[in-house]
């Protein structure tokens, strides 16, 4: 099976635009204000203007009113919501698209909390848990808190790059990766060449 792959935090069209033609098969833009890597509507447009189709388009959000959501689906073309913060399904469940809800991981019980708490999410994505910050940090968590069976897709993000992908999956068995700061040279600049690393690395798994 293929494992499916997202690189998150994008912020500028030519990035996005390498990405797709390396086989990316989601692009992340993030509308939370205190993120390095936080987009307005207009970035965000002009990323999507050169996306070519079935190239799935998330957009992160942490803690937002509904106002806020709804400004972005009224001007961008998601495809998929991801909350980073502690909204309630009921907040996540009522924009009428599918959403993933991350999940910061200290322990294993927070893993099957959520996979009960949010059942109807498209998918979990684990992260690292760092005081005071909702992604993005380039730390990884403990893989061994990961339960050996779940009842619902999760994604393996949280301290990813080129050179610990394959260890990675092959110690969590993840079939979907998310990374940001791991093919960057800084924060919402992408380097192609770990991007392509990254992504090669996935096609000869």
């Amino acid at each position: 099976m293929k494992i499916r792959s997202k690189i998150c935090g994008m912020t500028r069209a030519e990035d996005a635009l390498i990405a797709a033609h390396l086989g990316v098969d989601a692009i992340g833009l993030i509308f939370f204000a205190r993120s390095k890597r936080c987009v307005d509507i207009k970035q965000a447009q002009r990323i999507l203007a050169g996306i070519p189709p079935f190239v799935s388009v998330v957009g992160l959000f942490v803690n937002p009113s509904v106002a806020e959501v709804e400004k972005v689906l009224s001007q961008i073309p998601l495809h998929i919501l991801q909350f980073h913060g502690d909204e309630p399904p009921e907040f996540c469940q009522q924009f009428h698209r599918p959403y993933i809800k991350a999940v910061r991981v200290k322990a294993t019980a927070d893993i099957i909390s959520a996979a009960e708490t949010y059942a109807d999410a498209q998918a979990l994505l684990f992260d690292a848990a760092v005081a005071g910050e909702y992604g993005g940090t380039g730390q990884s968590f403990d893989w061994q808190l990961l339960p050996q069976r779940l009842s619902m897709p999760w994604i393996l993000s949280g301290g990813l790059n080129p050179l610990n992908l394959k260890s990675a999956i092959a110690q969590t068995g993840a079939q979907a990766v998310d990374v940001s700061s791991g093919v960057e040279l800084s924060p919402g600049i992408k380097d192609q060449e770990k991007m392509a690393m990254f992504l090669n690395n996935l096609k000869i798994m």
